[in-house]
């Protein structure tokens, strides 16, 4: 673990930029288009997250895009203007700091836009020299791709040209002071990319957590060959947020978020209408016993990628509560997604829209309409978890 033993205190803050401040309105919130949350909005805000007791930003991807989310990159080099310039960042990461909290941000290194100039110019030019970067079944129009989304073309990061530009840009913003990553879709990329990443990222930035996003929920069968690893039939087949999926990069990363905690509380607190804590409690014990000391598993109830788990509890708060207090139990980094923690929800489940559903979980931060209480009871929780590791 050597030089991330910081993060093993981090109380993280998950922020999807472009719904959290600095927006001029929020009436179109459930239409997949930039809001206006920028960078100076997150800047602005810090004093409030300090206040809360957080320690740790984790923010979403920043990169230039198409999508007001961020994931959708078409260049991994530029901050996209709708979130701000390459100044802010440096400004967000120096008062981050001044603040004494450290700050991570999303890295996407499995795919980019199929915007990106160099898949078009793949997609375009049979001779191009980025043809190799892609995975073309038939050109043009047919390659492997993000699972099945053929908007986000799949790298071929085993490519060595394509390998040193995505590792090349991972050390481009940590030269500017990141503390790390929140690496998107880890199961994406082979294991040889991944042991490759790390050494080089470690060799010049040692402090740099790398923290994986390993996760098979909703895969279909037909997508199992945009994916590296290892057994992947028989994980697809008997779990998607399994053990055996988070113990794969033990060795290669600093850790997994804890997808296999997450859902054991969705199953046992926010669908149950009677929870048994004992048994619970062993299931719990169960899990950590399974992974070695030095490998972290940030805990979360939820995040951008499923319903909030006050939606899941149908609004209980005691549930949200009872959830987020075994969360901070556990000596494991604890994440909140924004909103959380003033009672933040959704009208509808987002399976319940074929298109656009995962808006319901990226409604913009309520600055307005804050459950006191709710927040009070969180600001004692992170307050307790940081006195008993101080």
């Amino acid at each position: 673990m050597g030089g991330v033993d910081w993060f093993k205190n981090a109380i993280i803050y998950h922020i999807l930029i472009d719904r959290f401040a600095g927006f001029a309105s929020t009436e179109n919130w459930d239409r997949p288009t930039f809001l206006g949350g920028n960078i100076k909005g997150i800047i602005e805000k810090l004093p409030y997250l300090q206040n809360l007791g957080i320690n740790t930003l984790w923010i979403s991807p920043f990169y230039k895009t198409n999508t007001y989310h961020g994931y959708h990159i078409t260049d991994f080099y530029q901050v996209d203007p709708h979130y701000g310039t390459a100044e802010d960042i440096k400004k967000l990461i120096k008062t981050v700091h001044k603040y004494d909290m450290r700050i991570i941000a999303d890295f996407v290194p499995n795919h980019c836009s199929r915007k990106h100039p160099f898949f078009q110019d793949a997609q375009h030019n049979i001779k191009s020299e980025y043809g190799q970067w892609f995975y073309f079944t038939k050109w043009p129009h047919e390659y492997l791709c993000f699972l099945s989304i053929g908007d986000l073309p799949k790298i071929n990061l085993n490519y060595l040209p394509a390998r040193d530009y995505i590792i090349n840009a991972a050390k481009h913003w940590l030269n500017l002071g990141f503390d790390g990553y929140r690496l998107d879709h880890v199961i994406g990329p082979s294991h040889t990319f991944w042991e490759q990443f790390s050494k080089e990222i470690k060799k010049e930035y040692p402090y740099a957590v790398l923290i994986g996003e390993a996760w098979m929920q909703g895969i279909k069968f037909n997508e199992l060959r945009t994916i590296n690893i290892r057994w992947k039939f028989l994980k697809w087949l008997f779990g998607a947020s399994s053990d055996n999926l988070l113990k794969e990069y033990v060795l290669e990363l600093d850790g997994v978020l804890d997808f296999r905690l997450q859902e054991l509380l969705r199953e046992n607190i926010a669908r149950e209408n009677t929870s048994q804590p004992k048994k619970l409690h062993e299931k719990v014990k169960r899990h950590y016993r399974k992974y070695p000391d030095n490998y972290f598993l940030p805990t979360f109830l939820d995040n951008h990628d499923m319903n909030r788990f006050l939606f899941e509890c149908k609004n209980n708060k005691e549930k949200l509560k009872q959830a987020a207090t075994i969360q901070f139990s556990i000596d494991q980094p604890a994440t909140i997604y924004y909103g959380t923690e003033i009672g933040m929800n959704q009208e509808k489940s987002m399976w319940e829209f074929l298109a656009h559903g995962d808006l319901q979980a990226r409604q913009p931060m309520n600055w307005k309409q804050q459950d006191k209480e709710l927040l009070s009871f969180y600001k004692k929780l992170i307050g307790q978890k940081r006195g008993f590791q101080s």
